[in-house]
């Protein structure tokens, strides 16, 4: 499972730009097909939306992969 840490301030961060981010995809124009024809599942279930946002704790698969989504702990 690949972890995508949200930067400091960020309360989320958008569908097809975790999969890129996580090197699922190599480019928006391949997130967005892939998302579109309905190949990439948010918390188990099927979401066809780019624009999704992603919160700590969910968690995206594609293709047999899982992406999960946290906050960068505080720093104090």
């Amino acid at each position: 499972m690949e972890i995508i840490k949200l930067r400091e301030g960020e309360e989320y961060i958008k569908l097809g730009q975790a999969l890129k981010a996580a090197g699922l995809v190599d480019s928006g124009v391949e997130a967005k097909d892939v998302i579109l024809d309905g190949l990439v599942s948010v918390n188990g279930e099927i979401d066809t939306r780019r624009g999704k946002k992603l919160y700590d704790g969910d968690v995206a698969s594609f293709d047999g992969n899982e992406i999960k989504i946290e906050k960068q702990a505080k720093k104090e």
